[in-house]
């Protein structure tokens, strides 16, 4: 079974923080326990690799953490370039080279209301020591899944299009449910028990050559995913979204996950009451992890 990818106090580890436009200390960059987003979960945040130095995707992140606040009812004060600038920053400070950037932004503590109403927005970004070898072996290790009993919420329940921190805790649940059971992660349904995606990474069936997976619409549309569907079209396969089913799943010749976290990882198995499914790390999968590696550090 895999380990978690941190065990010490990430603020023991951190390199110093960008807090509001102003470089600090890991452990200097506080807030208070009043703050609004911390008692209604209205965070928005982003995961973004650098790989020797520099930001992957990085802009395409912090569009996305602006639209998720647009989402969430506020503006970040903060633009894109601004950002970006930031983020290279705290790698410079911390002399990271392959390392995961956190940015975060959030309503503050001057109201606990659910209106919150006068709450200053606050932006943060910080980034630690992560590469993928590190964190999970060598980067292909083989995942196993179990069906979660959480599913995702439908599009008219919540902001699902935002990475919002409160979107976070069935992810939590079922993650852990999935560890306390000896799998890796889980699998989670959407509302009408369609496939939808792990509880951080997005899921990919290759069936006859073809790449499938399930639309966004419950859930984050994963960047690394998009960035990966390229690679695939560069190899000569097709790639489809739409309504996957746990039929389609069983009949895929090949699964594997994608996420900034992981960046592409087979999966081998899947646990569910009364069925289990397996599948092999295929030719396609090894073939898009590998063209993955190369164009990040060769481009990163």
């Amino acid at each position: 079974m895999l380990t978690e990818a941190v065990k010490v106090p990430l603020v023991d580890t951190a390199s110093p923080v960008w807090f509001d436009g102003t470089l600090l200390p890991s452990g200097e960059a506080t807030l208070h326990v009043l703050t609004h987003s911390l008692h209604n979960g209205g965070a928005v945040f982003e995961g973004i690799r650098a790989y020797d130095g520099r930001l992957f995707l990085g802009k395409e992140h912090f569009r996305r953490l602006q639209r998720s606040a647009e989402l969430l009812g506020y503006t970040l004060p903060w633009l894109v370039d601004d950002l970006q600038a930031a983020a290279e920053a705290v790698l410079w400070a911390g002399g990271l080279k392959d390392a995961y950037v956190r940015p975060i932004a959030w309503r503050g503590s001057e109201s606990v209301t659910v209106s919150a109403q006068g709450c200053r927005i606050h932006t943060a970004i910080a980034a630690w020591d992560w590469p993928v070898e590190t964190a999970l072996g060598d980067g292909t290790s083989e995942l196993r899944l179990v069906l979660s009993d959480w599913r995702r919420p439908a599009p008219d329940t919540a902001p699902t299009a935002s990475k919002c921190s409160g979107l976070y805790m069935t992810g939590t649940l079922s993650r852990a449910a999935a560890a306390r059971s000896g799998h890796d992660d889980a699998l989670m349904l959407d509302m009408a028990g369609h496939v939808a995606e792990t509880t951080v990474t997005n899921i990919v069936l290759v069936r006859n050559g073809r790449l499938l997976s399930p639309l966004p619409t419950c859930f984050l549309d994963s960047l690394t995913k998009r960035h990966v569907f390229d690679l695939a079209r560069g190899l000569g396969l097709s790639v489809h979204e739409g309504t996957v089913s746990l039929d389609d799943l069983d009949a895929a010749d090949e699964v594997f996950v994608t996420g900034t976290s992981v960046e592409l990882r087979p999966v081998v198995s899947l646990d569910r009451p009364g069925k289990h499914s397996t599948w092999p790390v295929g030719p396609i999968t090894t073939a898009l992890r590998e063209a993955f590696r190369a164009l990040t550090r060769a481009h990163a």
